[in-house]
């Protein structure tokens, strides 16, 4: 029999790279799911339009799928740490179909609530299947990058639906929209199942030396073959230290890291969600811009975002050495900045399209880190239930506010709606300062819970 060679040239050419085919599985399957969630938004007025809604009765039918999907997180953090992903994301991603469909079925603003909420409650399993599952196949060294990427694809998926939804509204009304976005679901459902299994060991593609490469890397840090890089003074600012893994689900509950990350997750994706959601109506109200000029531009951010989640990961796992607070402050501070510049934006397209480009940019630098920065306080075991806190509060804070927006706008203006966004990426900078910046560089294969 032969023996893998074990000098680091050697195991590079030996070893498959099935993990990465995993990582595109995952951004295939979560642009879809985003594009199902983001296509209210460029629907939003013609549903308003039928059924005679308020702004505030529109900002409650946003914030219903993000209310039901916020309360499913942790019971959905539970489940796949006892069944695993390769049973739980499948039957997530049909139900996410299904209830896709349903919604342009409605007959009544309350049937679309339902359906929105139910919507919710199918697809709260998914960003936690698809974390815990980089968190299984990546070596530390890449799961900022796969992160971001994962995170782009939620991004890629808002930048599908608004003109793609434009031009089925177009074509054949709202509910179309809604038929044609549910289709591609099942087809998903299958090719996870068939590709993505629990971890390395379980998949036939995978070969001994990439599975020894994903588990070989923290086992080498562990051993002190990795040091740390040191960055003085901004070491101290971000409280670097090393701190105790979560090895039950009880230390994950009583943490305020965790609860600190997740509250800053909450206000930032506040900020995310209300420009999913409402942007096509600033654009028409305010901007007077035509439905294909909307559909384009609404998208803008969306684009900037899956390049800013992409270098933010890049640039944590790198440049930042595994540090996830320094592009979490970048991030809080310039969507303030940018909150301020949408204020005074002029009208003429060109600009408004820079802007919103580069508000989505930087927005996002920051963004995969929310989710990156528990990995380096957990065991494998007990990350699912970390992650679900924190993708628990931040729902949360995705469907307060696109609810406060739709009430500020029927009783203010759109520049209220701004400085509220602005104000709450000044009190996430606030939540991450409090938080310590792990210096864990081995992660153990697994942990009690």
């Amino acid at each position: 029999m032969t023996v893998i060679a074990t000098t680091d040239s050697a195991a590079q050419v030996a070893r498959s790279k099935y993990r990465w085919v995993v990582l595109s599985v995952i951004v295939v399957v979560y642009m879809l799911a985003a594009a199902d969630r983001a296509n209210i938004g460029i629907a939003l007025p013609y549903i308003q339009k039928e059924f005679g809604a308020t702004n505030a009765q529109a900002g409650l039918l946003v914030s219903a799928f993000f209310l039901f999907y916020s309360l499913g997180q942790i019971p959905a953090g539970f489940l796949l740490s006892r069944v695993g992903v390769r049973l739980v994301a499948p039957v997530s991603i049909g139900l996410t179909s299904v209830f896709t469909l349903l919604i342009g079925t409605a007959n009544s603003f309350g049937l679309l609530k339902i359906y929105r909420a139910a919507l919710g409650v199918a697809e709260a399993a998914l960003p936690l299947s698809m974390l815990s599952t980089i968190n299984r196949w990546f070596p530390p060294r890449e799961k900022g990058l796969a992160t971001g990427a994962f995170l782009s694809a939620a991004k890629m998926g808002a930048v599908i639906a608004p003109p793609v939804g434009a031009a089925l509204i177009m074509l054949d009304g709202w509910r179309t929209m809604f038929f044609a976005f549910a289709i591609p679901g099942v087809l998903l459902a299958l090719i996870w199942w068939w590709l993505v299994p629990n971890d390395p060991r379980s998949g036939r593609r995978v070969n001994e030396a990439e599975a020894i490469y994903i588990e070989d890397q923290q086992k080498s840090e562990s051993n002190g073959v990795r040091k740390h890089k040191s960055f003085g003074a901004l070491d101290k600012a971000l409280r670097y230290k090393q701190t105790p893994r979560l090895a039950t689900s009880r230390s994950v509950f009583a943490s305020w890291n965790i609860w600190g990350c997740g509250l800053g997750y909450l206000l930032m994706t506040g900020v995310v969600n209300v420009l999913l959601a409402w942007l096509p109506k600033y654009l028409g109200e305010v901007k007077h811009f035509e439905l294909m000029q909307i559909g384009f531009v609404a998208s803008l951010p969306f684009a900037g975002g899956v390049l800013g989640n992409i270098v933010g990961g890049w640039l944590s796992d790198t440049v930042l050495d595994r540090r996830r607070k320094p592009t979490m402050m970048i991030s809080a501070v310039a969507t303030c900045l940018m909150m301020i510049a949408l204020v005074y934006a002029p009208n003429d397209l060109l600009s408004v399209s820079l802007l919103l480009f580069g508000t989505g940019f930087l927005l996002n630098v920051g963004y995969s880190s929310f989710s990156v920065y528990s990995m380096g306080l957990t065991t494998r075991t007990t990350y699912p239930v970390a992650a679900s806190v924190v993708n628990s509060a931040g729902q949360a804070g995705g469907a307060m506010a696109p609810l406060i927006t739709g009430m500020l706008l029927d009783s203010y203006s759109w520049t209220a709606v701004f400085i509220f966004l602005g104000v709450c990426s000044l009190a996430a900078l606030v939540f991450v300062l409090s938080i310590t910046e792990p210096a864990n560089l081995d992660e153990p294969a697994s942990g009690a819970d």
